[in-house]
């Protein structure tokens, strides 16, 4: 079976995002797995790849390429929109945020109408994107914008086969109690479910975790366990969904990470954040879910702090990659 095509957006120019592009490309057990088309200017890749230490061999190609007989080097499509000169390292400027953003829809873009089989990109600053456009919330609402998506999506965080997936996640943590309602949390377990089979899990395991601490305790914390939360695990299992809870969450990972269960679903954005990250900042994946194709990113930030010094940290990145190219695979069986 040919390799997917996996069309990778270069992210914030400020940040690790050129120098982590410019490694990902130098990884032969990277390239060997996908078709990779990047998508940027060849300006900063290039200053990408002389911060990493690495020599590239692409090709060029236009944007409205056919890419599909491109069985050689990964392809470089340079829309030549921002001179690496003009770039504030370490700074989330508008300017960034148009680069990615542009980077980005083309990648999108090239998925949505069949010429790439998932997308990937390097570090993206919500700041510099707020800049760029000011109503953007996050990827999930932009990704939906450009695909034309109109039903639920979420982002899922990925280590070594355990997922992660939320209720609830770019809110107000003020906000996050009134958004736990039973239907809420009763889609939250059906995307999990889907998307994860669409990974590959032929039935997922689902924890799911209380709101409140010791999971509301029988109602001396909190109600949302009684109320919300437990009727939607009921109603999800009755269903044919293999899940349960709702469990403290101070502990439901540790059952996770022994092997009881192949995903945690989380009431809100740090509540699983925080555990995931602490078991593998530098392996863990966010990935996209809801789309008709996937959409894999590294877990972890810009790093503007090391920006530029060249030791920024592959792993996630590669994973990323390598996540989205088993994805595509499997769902081209499908």
């Amino acid at each position: 079976m040919t390799r997917p095509i996996i069309a990778l957006a270069m992210g914030d120019p400020a940040g690790i995002s050129p120098e982590l592009t410019a490694r990902l490309l130098a990884l032969d057990n990277v390239v060997s797995k996908a078709r990779i088309v990047v998508i940027g200017d060849r300006r900063v890749l290039d200053d990408g790849a002389r911060v990493a230490a690495v020599k590239l061999d692409l090709i060029s190609a236009p944007p409205d390429a056919d890419l599909s007989k491109e069985e050689r080097a990964p392809v470089f499509i340079d829309l030549g929109h921002l001179d690496p000169a003009s770039v504030a390292r370490s700074t989330a400027t508008a300017e960034g945020g148009r680069f990615a953003l542009a980077n980005y829809r083309q990648a999108l873009t090239m998925a949505r109408d069949g010429r790439a089989d998932a997308v990937c990109f390097t570090p993206f600053n919500k700041n510099a994107m707020r800049l760029a456009h000011p109503v953007y919330d996050d990827e999930i609402s932009f990704s939906a914008d450009v695909v034309g998506l109109d039903g639920p999506a979420s982002e899922f965080n990925v280590l070594e086969g355990l997922w992660n997936a939320r209720v609830t996640s770019h809110i107000p943590l003020a906000e996050v109690a009134a958004h736990i309602t039973r239907e809420r949390v009763l889609r939250a377990l059906r995307l999990t479910d889907a998307s994860m089979q669409t990974a590959g899990f032929q039935r997922p395991r689902i924890a799911v975790a209380g709101l409140n601490p010791h999971a509301g305790d029988g109602g001396n914390f909190g109600q949302e366990e009684i109320d919300a939360i437990g009727p939607a695990v009921v109603e999800a299992a009755a269903g044919g969904i293999a899940t349960e809870g709702p469990f403290p969450a101070d502990t439901v990972f540790l059952r996770a990470k022994g092997g009881a269960f192949d995903a945690v679903l989380t009431m809100y954005h740090d509540q699983g954040q925080i555990a995931m990250k602490l078991m593998g900042f530098d392996r863990g994946v966010t990935l996209l879910g809801g789309f008709p194709f996937p959409i894999c990113t590294p877990a972890h930030g810009t790093a503007y702090d090391i920006a530029g010094k060249g030791i920024a940290g592959v792993g996630a990145a590669r994973a990323a990659i390598l996540l989205a190219a088993e994805m595509a695979q499997k769902q081209r069986r499908i």
